[in-house]
């Protein structure tokens, strides 16, 4: 501040009675003004990924940069902002360097997972590069740690919900075999979100169920222009949102490799999981069994789906000898009732 105030005294002039008013300043060094203004997100932006992506920078510069990012990608129109600054293709190239570490890359997916939430037009311009198979990569427990293959799931989620077109190409990629897979993984929060994910893309939106935010422009008519918000490809294709039918058929196709579908890989998960940790010593986790009982609702109530005798079998025995902490799985009385009668 002293600095700036004895600038500010040297480059002034004072003004007498008759003198005459100053000429507009055109040196003014453009380094002060950002510190008295602060720079654009914009550019604070590119120059956090071009820190990021500086192979020169030690990781711990890397990695600050790309926490910085993120936070700055939290604001919906700076994450919009990504496609316009041409980040997107840096940004996920990332995963796939040689000199990406374990630590940048998770850097990297919370950056991704973080731009793409709850915001189709970042989804759209992203899926643009497909991505799917290098994040379904991440998720494999051989070469990645727990913290990839959480951030994994986290940048997963992100493009997937809400998102007919994802869903179709991640069904193209093999990703529910994926899921299936990370189901069992020796990371029992990574199973939790993973049951989480699967429930939340099977949930149907009844027509859609699409609800638009007050700030975002409606067409008055079907011919009406749609403006380029990010939530405009929602509003002129509401069925671009649906995900359910196409979760609903993965649940149920019989996988070739495993000769089981997807609904009984998570049946077993919850009525004999592999156990995890470390060395294996834990075998019951509450929220993995509330979230996977919390899908087998959604499965059954909402998307009016059945299970075989031998599902029937395995259901019942586990619900007749299990006592959750409350009782029903963080189900109502009236879901928990609906659920036993459809495994009777």
């Amino acid at each position: 501040m002293d600095s700036l105030l004895r600038w500010g005294i040297e480059n002034s002039t004072p003004l007498g009675e008759n003198a005459p008013l100053p000429a507009p300043r055109t040196h003014l060094d453009p380094a002060i003004i950002d510190h008295i203004l602060g720079k654009p997100d914009a550019q604070l932006m590119k120059e956090a990924l071009d820190f990021a992506v500086d192979t020169t920078k030690d990781e711990d510069t890397r990695i600050a940069a790309m926490d910085d990012l993120e936070m700055l990608v939290e604001n919906i129109d700076n994450a919009n902002d990504l496609q316009k600054l041409k980040m997107w293709e840096p940004l996920h190239g990332l995963l796939s360097l040689p000199s990406t570490t374990d630590a940048l890359k998770v850097q990297t997916l919370w950056v991704i997972g973080t731009a793409l939430q709850n915001n189709p037009a970042a989804q759209l311009s992203y899926l643009s590069l497909d991505p799917i198979p290098t994040i379904i990569a991440c998720l494999s427990s051989s070469s990645n740690s727990a913290g990839t293959r959480s951030k994994a799931m986290y940048a997963l989620s992100g493009l997937l919900k809400h998102n007919a077109a994802a869903v179709t190409k991640f069904t193209d990629a093999d990703g529910w075999n994926a899921l299936r897979n990370a189901l069992e993984d020796s990371d029992i929060s990574l199973r939790r979100k993973t049951a989480f994910v699967l429930n939340a893309l099977l949930t149907p939106t009844a027509e859609e169920r699409l609800s638009t935010p007050a700030s975002v422009h409606t067409p008055s008519s079907t011919d009406a222009p749609v403006h380029p918000n990010s939530h405009a490809s929602m509003l002129s294709n509401p069925s671009s949102v649906s995900t359910s039918r196409p979760t609903m058929a993965a649940l149920q196709r019989e996988s070739a490799s495993e000769g089981s579908s997807l609904l009984d890989a998570l049946i077993s998960a919850l009525v004999e999981p592999v156990p995890f940790g470390a060395d294996g010593e834990s075998e019951k986790d509450v929220e993995f069994q509330e979230n996977i009982v919390r899908l087998l609702n959604t499965y059954v109530a909402q998307c009016g789906g059945g299970f075989s005798d031998a599902q029937k079998h395995s259901l019942r025995t586990f619900f007749n000898v299990s006592t959750p902490a409350d009782g029903l799985f963080d189900l109502s009385r009236e879901e928990f009732n609906d659920l036993k009668r459809a495994v009777a």
